[in-house]
Protein backbone atom coordinates (compact mmCIF):
# COMPACT_ATOMS: atom_id res chain seq x y z
CA UNK A 1 0.00 0.00 0.00
CA UNK A 2 1.04 3.65 0.05
CA UNK A 3 2.91 5.50 2.76
CA UNK A 4 3.02 9.18 3.66
CA UNK A 5 5.42 11.34 5.65
CA UNK A 6 4.92 14.84 7.03
CA UNK A 7 7.44 17.45 8.12
CA UNK A 8 7.21 20.90 9.66
CA UNK A 9 8.90 23.94 8.14
CA UNK A 10 9.02 27.61 9.14
CA UNK A 11 7.92 30.22 6.61
CA UNK A 12 9.07 33.80 6.35
CA UNK A 13 6.34 35.01 8.69
CA UNK A 14 7.75 32.82 11.43
CA UNK A 15 4.63 30.68 11.59
CA UNK A 16 5.02 26.89 11.36
CA UNK A 17 3.70 25.42 8.16
CA UNK A 18 2.79 21.78 7.78
CA UNK A 19 4.35 20.25 4.67
CA UNK A 20 2.92 17.05 3.18
CA UNK A 21 5.02 14.96 0.84
CA UNK A 22 3.42 13.37 -2.18
CA UNK A 23 2.06 9.92 -1.41
CA UNK A 24 4.34 7.08 -2.48
CA UNK A 25 3.25 4.68 -5.18
CA UNK A 26 0.91 1.91 -4.02
CA UNK A 27 1.70 -1.71 -4.83
CA UNK A 28 -1.81 -2.01 -6.25
CA UNK A 29 -2.76 -0.49 -9.57
CA UNK A 30 -4.62 2.71 -8.84
CA UNK A 31 -7.42 4.37 -10.81
CA UNK A 32 -9.25 7.65 -10.26
CA UNK A 33 -12.76 7.60 -11.74
CA UNK A 34 -14.45 10.97 -12.34
CA UNK A 35 -18.23 10.57 -12.43
CA UNK A 36 -20.36 13.25 -14.09
CA UNK A 37 -23.04 14.99 -12.04
CA UNK A 38 -25.75 14.06 -14.55
CA UNK A 39 -25.07 10.34 -14.05
CA UNK A 40 -26.56 10.48 -10.57
CA UNK A 41 -28.97 13.34 -11.23
CA UNK A 42 -30.09 13.34 -14.89
CA UNK A 43 -32.60 15.97 -16.09
CA UNK A 44 -35.20 13.21 -16.58
CA UNK A 45 -35.84 12.66 -12.85
CA UNK A 46 -37.93 14.70 -10.43
CA UNK A 47 -35.09 14.69 -7.90
CA UNK A 48 -36.35 12.61 -4.98
CA UNK A 49 -33.83 10.90 -2.71
CA UNK A 50 -35.21 7.49 -3.67
CA UNK A 51 -34.61 8.22 -7.36
CA UNK A 52 -31.05 9.36 -6.70
CA UNK A 53 -30.24 6.38 -4.50
CA UNK A 54 -31.54 3.95 -7.11
CA UNK A 55 -29.46 5.64 -9.81
CA UNK A 56 -26.35 5.70 -7.63
CA UNK A 57 -26.73 2.03 -6.84
CA UNK A 58 -26.83 1.32 -10.57
CA UNK A 59 -23.82 3.60 -11.14
CA UNK A 60 -21.73 1.92 -8.44
CA UNK A 61 -22.51 -1.50 -9.88
CA UNK A 62 -20.29 -0.61 -12.84
CA UNK A 63 -17.26 -0.26 -10.55
CA UNK A 64 -17.40 -3.69 -8.91
CA UNK A 65 -15.47 -5.45 -11.68
CA UNK A 66 -12.75 -2.80 -11.45
CA UNK A 67 -12.18 -3.64 -7.78
CA UNK A 68 -12.43 -7.37 -8.41
CA UNK A 69 -9.72 -7.00 -11.05
CA UNK A 70 -7.35 -5.76 -8.34
CA UNK A 71 -7.51 -2.02 -8.83
CA UNK A 72 -7.45 0.48 -5.97
CA UNK A 73 -10.26 2.92 -6.77
CA UNK A 74 -10.78 6.57 -5.89
CA UNK A 75 -14.11 8.11 -6.90
CA UNK A 76 -14.76 11.77 -7.69
CA UNK A 77 -18.03 13.26 -8.92
CA UNK A 78 -19.65 16.32 -10.41
CA UNK A 79 -22.43 18.27 -8.73
CA UNK A 80 -23.74 20.76 -11.30
CA UNK A 81 -27.42 19.75 -11.25
CA UNK A 82 -27.51 19.31 -7.47
CA UNK A 83 -25.71 22.47 -6.37
CA UNK A 84 -27.78 24.47 -8.85
CA UNK A 85 -30.97 23.12 -7.31
CA UNK A 86 -29.72 23.92 -3.81
CA UNK A 87 -29.03 27.51 -4.87
CA UNK A 88 -32.43 27.75 -6.56
CA UNK A 89 -34.19 26.39 -3.49
CA UNK A 90 -32.44 28.97 -1.30
CA UNK A 91 -33.40 31.78 -3.68
CA UNK A 92 -37.05 30.67 -3.42
CA UNK A 93 -36.99 30.72 0.40
CA UNK A 94 -34.76 33.78 0.89
CA UNK A 95 -37.64 35.78 2.39
CA UNK A 96 -38.06 33.23 5.18
CA UNK A 97 -34.57 31.80 5.73
CA UNK A 98 -31.15 33.39 5.18
CA UNK A 99 -29.59 31.83 2.06
CA UNK A 100 -26.18 30.20 2.38
CA UNK A 101 -23.26 31.36 0.19
CA UNK A 102 -22.26 29.27 -2.82
CA UNK A 103 -19.25 27.62 -1.18
CA UNK A 104 -21.48 26.29 1.59
CA UNK A 105 -23.93 25.06 -1.05
CA UNK A 106 -21.09 23.20 -2.79
CA UNK A 107 -20.24 21.61 0.57
CA UNK A 108 -23.93 20.67 1.01
CA UNK A 109 -23.90 18.97 -2.38
CA UNK A 110 -20.64 17.17 -1.54
CA UNK A 111 -22.06 15.88 1.71
CA UNK A 112 -25.45 14.84 0.32
CA UNK A 113 -24.17 13.21 -2.87
CA UNK A 114 -21.18 11.74 -1.05
CA UNK A 115 -23.42 10.17 1.58
CA UNK A 116 -25.70 8.61 -1.04
CA UNK A 117 -22.78 7.35 -3.13
CA UNK A 118 -21.05 6.03 -0.01
CA UNK A 119 -24.13 4.12 1.13
CA UNK A 120 -25.03 2.88 -2.36
CA UNK A 121 -21.50 1.67 -3.10
CA UNK A 122 -21.20 -0.07 0.27
CA UNK A 123 -24.51 -1.87 -0.33
CA UNK A 124 -23.47 -2.96 -3.83
CA UNK A 125 -20.14 -4.27 -2.55
CA UNK A 126 -21.92 -6.12 0.27
CA UNK A 127 -24.21 -7.81 -2.23
CA UNK A 128 -21.11 -9.03 -4.08
CA UNK A 129 -19.59 -10.43 -0.90
CA UNK A 130 -17.06 -7.60 -0.62
CA UNK A 131 -16.81 -5.81 2.72
CA UNK A 132 -14.70 -2.83 1.66
CA UNK A 133 -15.27 0.44 3.51
CA UNK A 134 -16.32 3.50 1.48
CA UNK A 135 -15.87 6.99 2.91
CA UNK A 136 -16.71 10.49 1.68
CA UNK A 137 -14.27 13.38 2.23
CA UNK A 138 -15.63 16.93 2.24
CA UNK A 139 -12.77 18.36 0.20
CA UNK A 140 -11.59 21.97 0.10
CA UNK A 141 -9.69 23.07 -3.01
CA UNK A 142 -7.68 26.28 -3.15
CA UNK A 143 -8.19 28.65 -6.08
CA UNK A 144 -6.63 31.99 -7.00
CA UNK A 145 -8.68 34.97 -5.85
CA UNK A 146 -7.50 36.80 -8.98
CA UNK A 147 -8.48 34.05 -11.41
CA UNK A 148 -10.07 35.75 -14.46
CA UNK A 149 -12.90 33.19 -14.32
CA UNK A 150 -14.51 35.27 -11.57
CA UNK A 151 -15.21 37.93 -14.21
CA UNK A 152 -16.46 35.46 -16.84
CA UNK A 153 -18.93 32.89 -15.45
CA UNK A 154 -19.03 29.83 -17.74
CA UNK A 155 -20.00 26.86 -15.53
CA UNK A 156 -23.66 25.80 -15.92
CA UNK A 157 -25.42 24.69 -12.74
CA UNK A 158 -28.93 23.67 -11.85
CA UNK A 159 -32.10 23.14 -13.85
CA UNK A 160 -32.96 24.25 -17.37
CA UNK A 161 -35.27 27.23 -17.94
CA UNK A 162 -37.01 28.73 -20.93
CA UNK A 163 -35.48 31.97 -22.15
CA UNK A 164 -38.42 33.93 -20.76
CA UNK A 165 -38.19 32.36 -17.28
CA UNK A 166 -34.40 32.71 -17.24
CA UNK A 167 -34.59 36.44 -17.98
CA UNK A 168 -37.25 36.90 -15.32
CA UNK A 169 -35.17 35.05 -12.71
CA UNK A 170 -32.02 36.93 -13.74
CA UNK A 171 -33.80 40.22 -13.14
CA UNK A 172 -35.09 39.22 -9.70
CA UNK A 173 -31.94 37.43 -8.47
CA UNK A 174 -29.04 39.13 -10.23
CA UNK A 175 -27.85 35.75 -11.54
CA UNK A 176 -26.28 35.34 -14.96
CA UNK A 177 -27.92 32.92 -17.42
CA UNK A 178 -26.86 31.54 -20.79
CA UNK A 179 -28.18 29.05 -23.31
CA UNK A 180 -26.67 25.59 -22.76
CA UNK A 181 -26.04 23.43 -25.85
CA UNK A 182 -29.54 23.83 -27.27
CA UNK A 183 -31.16 22.29 -24.20
CA UNK A 184 -32.39 25.45 -22.50
CA UNK A 185 -31.08 28.28 -20.32
CA UNK A 186 -29.08 27.64 -17.15
CA UNK A 187 -27.43 29.72 -14.48
CA UNK A 188 -23.71 30.27 -15.12
CA UNK A 189 -21.20 30.65 -12.29
CA UNK A 190 -17.46 31.27 -12.10
CA UNK A 191 -15.20 28.24 -12.58
CA UNK A 192 -11.64 29.07 -11.47
CA UNK A 193 -8.76 26.61 -11.96
CA UNK A 194 -7.86 24.41 -8.98
CA UNK A 195 -4.47 25.21 -7.45
CA UNK A 196 -4.20 22.83 -4.51
CA UNK A 197 -6.29 20.05 -2.93
CA UNK A 198 -6.15 20.82 0.78
CA UNK A 199 -7.41 17.46 2.06
CA UNK A 200 -4.81 15.25 0.39
CA UNK A 201 -3.46 13.93 3.74
CA UNK A 202 -6.95 12.61 4.59
CA UNK A 203 -7.33 10.93 1.19
CA UNK A 204 -3.85 9.43 1.51
CA UNK A 205 -4.66 8.08 4.97
CA UNK A 206 -7.90 6.46 3.76
CA UNK A 207 -6.07 4.72 0.93
CA UNK A 208 -3.38 3.58 3.36
CA UNK A 209 -6.15 2.01 5.47
CA UNK A 210 -7.67 0.21 2.47
CA UNK A 211 -10.73 2.48 2.32
CA UNK A 212 -12.36 3.51 -0.97
CA UNK A 213 -12.44 7.36 -0.88
CA UNK A 214 -15.09 9.53 -2.48
CA UNK A 215 -13.39 12.91 -2.75
CA UNK A 216 -13.29 16.27 -4.54
CA UNK A 217 -17.07 16.24 -5.11
CA UNK A 218 -18.12 18.95 -7.54
CA UNK A 219 -14.45 19.81 -8.06
CA UNK A 220 -14.07 20.62 -4.37
CA UNK A 221 -15.31 23.44 -2.14
CA UNK A 222 -13.56 26.54 -3.59
CA UNK A 223 -11.51 28.51 -1.07
CA UNK A 224 -8.85 31.19 -1.19
CA UNK A 225 -6.09 31.97 1.30
CA UNK A 226 -6.36 35.40 2.94
CA UNK A 227 -3.32 37.63 3.67
CA UNK A 228 -3.58 36.36 7.26
CA UNK A 229 -3.20 32.77 6.07
CA UNK A 230 -6.84 31.87 6.73
CA UNK A 231 -9.11 29.95 4.37
CA UNK A 232 -12.20 31.68 2.99
CA UNK A 233 -14.88 30.24 0.71
CA UNK A 234 -15.68 31.94 -2.59
CA UNK A 235 -18.64 31.90 -4.98
CA UNK A 236 -17.61 29.41 -7.65
CA UNK A 237 -17.82 25.81 -8.86
CA UNK A 238 -14.53 24.17 -9.88
CA UNK A 239 -14.44 21.81 -12.86
CA UNK A 240 -14.38 18.32 -11.36
CA UNK A 241 -12.28 16.84 -14.17
CA UNK A 242 -9.47 19.37 -13.61
CA UNK A 243 -9.46 18.61 -9.88
CA UNK A 244 -9.61 14.88 -10.60
CA UNK A 245 -6.53 15.17 -12.83
CA UNK A 246 -4.66 16.98 -10.06
CA UNK A 247 -5.71 14.29 -7.57
CA UNK A 248 -4.73 11.45 -9.91
CA UNK A 249 -1.28 12.98 -10.47
CA UNK A 250 -0.69 13.32 -6.72
CA UNK A 251 -1.75 9.72 -6.10
CA UNK A 252 0.53 8.39 -8.86
CA UNK A 253 -2.57 6.84 -10.42
CA UNK A 254 -1.98 4.39 -13.24
CA UNK A 255 -5.21 5.51 -14.89
CA UNK A 256 -7.63 8.43 -14.84
CA UNK A 257 -11.09 7.63 -16.20
CA UNK A 258 -13.40 10.52 -17.04
CA UNK A 259 -16.94 9.34 -17.67
CA UNK A 260 -19.21 11.12 -20.12
CA UNK A 261 -22.27 10.49 -22.29
CA UNK A 262 -20.40 8.89 -25.22
CA UNK A 263 -18.16 5.85 -25.44
CA UNK A 264 -15.35 7.63 -27.29
CA UNK A 265 -14.06 11.08 -28.16
CA UNK A 266 -14.82 12.26 -31.70
CA UNK A 267 -13.19 14.66 -34.09
CA UNK A 268 -15.58 16.89 -36.05
CA UNK A 269 -18.32 15.93 -33.61
CA UNK A 270 -21.84 15.97 -35.12
CA UNK A 271 -20.46 16.80 -38.58
CA UNK A 272 -20.57 14.61 -41.71
CA UNK A 273 -16.81 14.08 -41.26
CA UNK A 274 -17.16 12.89 -37.63
CA UNK A 275 -14.76 10.11 -36.67
CA UNK A 276 -14.28 8.32 -33.35
CA UNK A 277 -10.85 8.05 -31.74
CA UNK A 278 -9.54 4.98 -29.98
CA UNK A 279 -6.20 6.57 -29.07
CA UNK A 280 -4.48 9.94 -28.86
CA UNK A 281 -0.97 10.87 -27.84
CA UNK A 282 -0.39 13.87 -25.60
CA UNK A 283 0.97 15.80 -28.58
CA UNK A 284 -2.10 14.95 -30.66
CA UNK A 285 -4.44 15.98 -27.85
CA UNK A 286 -2.69 19.35 -27.62
CA UNK A 287 -2.92 19.87 -31.38
CA UNK A 288 -6.58 18.85 -31.65
CA UNK A 289 -7.42 21.21 -28.77
CA UNK A 290 -5.50 24.01 -30.49
CA UNK A 291 -7.48 23.31 -33.67
CA UNK A 292 -10.75 23.89 -31.79
CA UNK A 293 -11.92 20.27 -31.89
CA UNK A 294 -13.02 20.26 -28.25
CA UNK A 295 -15.40 23.12 -27.27
CA UNK A 296 -15.23 24.55 -23.78
CA UNK A 297 -18.84 23.58 -23.09
CA UNK A 298 -18.42 19.88 -23.87
CA UNK A 299 -15.21 17.85 -24.30
CA UNK A 300 -12.80 20.75 -23.77
CA UNK A 301 -12.34 20.47 -19.97
CA UNK A 302 -11.81 16.70 -20.21
CA UNK A 303 -9.04 17.06 -22.80
CA UNK A 304 -7.48 19.86 -20.75
CA UNK A 305 -7.62 17.59 -17.70
CA UNK A 306 -6.06 14.70 -19.65
CA UNK A 307 -3.19 16.96 -20.69
CA UNK A 308 -2.72 18.13 -17.09
CA UNK A 309 -2.52 14.57 -15.77
CA UNK A 310 -0.12 13.39 -18.46
CA UNK A 311 2.13 16.40 -17.91
CA UNK A 312 2.17 16.17 -14.10
CA UNK A 313 1.95 12.47 -13.24
CA UNK A 314 5.15 10.45 -12.75
CA UNK A 315 3.25 7.50 -14.25
CA UNK A 316 2.54 9.29 -17.52
CA UNK A 317 5.93 8.50 -19.05
CA UNK A 318 5.44 4.83 -18.22
CA UNK A 319 2.07 3.13 -18.55
CA UNK A 320 -0.10 5.97 -17.25
CA UNK A 321 -3.26 6.52 -19.28
CA UNK A 322 -6.28 8.79 -19.42
CA UNK A 323 -9.49 7.13 -20.58
CA UNK A 324 -12.62 9.00 -21.70
CA UNK A 325 -15.66 6.76 -22.05
CA UNK A 326 -19.23 6.14 -20.89
CA UNK A 327 -20.24 4.76 -17.51
CA UNK A 328 -21.43 1.49 -19.05
CA UNK A 329 -18.03 0.94 -20.69
CA UNK A 330 -15.84 1.91 -17.70
CA UNK A 331 -14.47 -1.56 -16.94
CA UNK A 332 -14.15 -2.56 -20.59
CA UNK A 333 -12.26 0.66 -21.27
CA UNK A 334 -9.90 0.07 -18.35
CA UNK A 335 -9.18 -3.36 -19.84
CA UNK A 336 -8.34 -1.67 -23.16
CA UNK A 337 -11.45 -2.80 -25.01
CA UNK A 338 -13.42 0.46 -25.24
CA UNK A 339 -13.16 4.22 -24.87
CA UNK A 340 -10.59 6.74 -26.04
CA UNK A 341 -7.15 6.20 -24.52
CA UNK A 342 -4.75 9.13 -24.22
CA UNK A 343 -1.10 8.45 -23.40
CA UNK A 344 2.12 10.44 -23.30
CA UNK A 345 3.52 8.57 -26.29
CA UNK A 346 2.45 6.08 -28.95
CA UNK A 347 0.11 3.28 -27.94
CA UNK A 348 1.94 0.20 -26.70
CA UNK A 349 0.83 -3.23 -27.88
Amino acid sequence: MSSMKTTTATVASGKPKRMVKRVQKSKLKRVVVALGGNAAYPPTITGTADEQLALMREVCGHFVDIIKAGWQLVLTHGNGPVVGNILYRMAKTADELPPMPMDVCVAHSQGGMGYMLQQSFANVLHDHGMNAVVSCVITEVQVDANDPAFHNPTKPVGKFFSETDAKKLAKSSGWFFAEDSGRGWRRMVASPKPKKILDLPTIDALLEAGVIPIACGGGGVPVVVTPEGHLKGVAAVIDKDLTSAMLAAHLHADALIMLTGVEKVALDFNKPTQRWLEHMTLAEARQYAKDGQFPAGSMGPKIESAITFLEESPEANGNGVVIITSLEKAFEALMGRAGTHITAGPKTQ
